[in-house]
């Protein structure tokens, strides 16, 4: 009963998915006992309201629910497994244009819970029968990719350092039979990965990089970079109580990227996966790196340390680097990476920076379609003088306080080969309050877009 989601009850509660302009309809062929109850109810079909219609013997005899116009039923059927009492329902008409899989995609994302140090206080005990035409298959693979994500960015870093969070990797890895390696400590320098390594020294829980690969060598190649900050203090350019006290979720991006992987590979999508993911805490201690060190990085450029709390950029630049030998046909970077980025759009809404219009298009075209929207940002390369240095080929910021989501973007780029089609996503990767299927914590934003972009195209 994964999610909640059963084969069959045959005692299940009819579940009417109805819109204010479906309502006229439905009033038409409803028995005439059921309408006066919904009349008598003040339901009219607005979004997420409930009419819990009594049969004969007054019992549940059937739900009507509000949706949306249209294929936008998702968030709706998410509410359901909390506000429905404890039984089974089944759909029995949803409005036309309406999608199966979504909408048990939805209920399923609303059965999340974060249980890891207590018990979820109320299960409702609602059981859906699947939808008739629902990717049983589909769902599960996303609905379990969220929730992994999720569990990952909700665990705080007394229990999600580096190592842990490496640990979550392979295990993903060796459940679908992937190739791995974990490059550890010292053993970044000796491999050429000085700036994820520069990052995470000062811990004592040392750097590493995931590299996992899977699928046949000669399918198109994508490549997944996710920043793994498994706890940012800012370094010595120390952040605020305030700006330190949610950092436990600054290894979202590496989150988001084991999720979405998860889902390929279970799907069996027909790509050469490879998934790089540099895991770090960013510490002060005696050996940390100081504002205005020199760093060499993989590339071979040189970067000064403008501030230790630009640092997420400072591990994906490494790993750029590697992704790019390879010149991927679908390069992809996700971050928590500027607090411009949420002054921007706010928390709701990631910044996607690309390369490629056709690409960008595409993720934007996809997002929409998933109810996982990104918004297209400029990589405005005038900007980059802002990064110059006066000793090293670049800084790893800008000396002002504006455009700093571009200018962070504008760093990212110069790790990328010409001519690899790349998008770089800066999430918040939170949600700050609760809505139907998206409870307040941890979200793994842009995962469903990704999945169904890389599905669309290369499956």
């Amino acid at each position: 009963m994964a999610f909640s989601l059963i084969d069959d009850d045959p005692g299940a509660v009819p579940v009417v998915a109805v819109s204010k302009a479906g309502l006229a309809a439905w009033r038409e062929t409803a028995l005439a006992r059921e309408r006066d109850w919904v009349a008598a109810t003040g339901f009219v079909g607005d979004s997420g309201k409930l009419a819990l219609v009594p049969d004969k013997k007054g019992g549940l005899g059937r739900v009507l629910v509000g949706v949306p116009e249209g294929d936008a039923a998702m968030w709706t059927f998410a509410g359901l497994s909390d506000a429905l009492p404890e039984g089974g329902y089944r759909i029995e008409a949803m409005p036309e244009g309406a999608d199966a899989t979504r909408s048990a995609l939805g209920w399923a994302l609303g059965t999340y819970a974060f249980t890891r140090y207590r018990a979820k206080k109320k299960a409702s005990g609602a059981r859906l029968v699947w939808p008739d035409g629902a990717d049983r298959a589909v769902v599960g693979h996303l609905a379990g990719a969220v929730f992994l994500a999720r569990d990952l960015v909700n665990t705080p870093a007394s229990d999600m350092g580096p190592a842990e969070l490496a640990a979550a990797a392979v295990a993903v890895a060796e459940k679908a039979g992937a190739r791995h390696r974990v490059i550890l400590g010292d053993a970044l320098l000796a491999e050429n990965y000085p700036t994820i390594h520069a990052v995470g020294r000062a811990s004592v829980r040392a750097p590493r990089l995931v590299d996992i690969v899977w699928g046949d060598p000669s399918a198109p190649k994508v490549t997944l970079v996710g920043k793994g900050v498994c706890f940012d203090s800012g370094g010595l350019d120390l952040k605020t109580a305030s700006g330190m006290l949610n950092m436990k979720k600054d290894m979202a991006g590496a989150a988001i990227m084991l999720g979405l992987a998860q889902a390929i590979m279970a799907a069996r999508l027909p790509v050469r996966l490879r998934v790089l993911l540099p895991m770090v805490e960013n510490a002060v201690s005696g050996n940390a790196m100081r504002p205005r060190d020199i760093v060499k990085t993989r590339k071979g450029l040189t970067v000064e340390i403008g501030n230790t709390d630009a640092e997420g950029r400072l591990i994906l630049c490494d790993a750029l680097a590697e992704a790019s030998t390879e010149h991927p046909a679908l390069l992809v970077d996700i971050a928590t990476l500027t607090g411009a980025a949420r002054v921007a759009l706010g928390p709701e809404l990631p910044a996607l920076f690309c390369n490629d219009d056709g690409l960008a298009s595409a993720l934007s075209a996809a997002g929409t379609a998933e109810d996982d929207p990104l918004w297209r940002m400029p990589l405005w390369q005038p900007y980059r003088r802002n990064l110059d240095s006066k000793i090293a080929d670049l800084n790893n910021v800008s000396e002002g306080p504006q455009g700093g989501a571009i200018t962070a973007a504008l760093y990212l780029q110069e790790f990328v080969e010409p001519g690899i089609s790349w998008a770089h996503l800066d999430v918040m990767a939170w949600n700050n309050r609760t809505r139907p299927g998206r409870p307040e914590g941890a979200e793994a934003q842009t995962l469903r877009a990704l999945y169904a972009h890389i599905a669309g195209s290369f499956g």
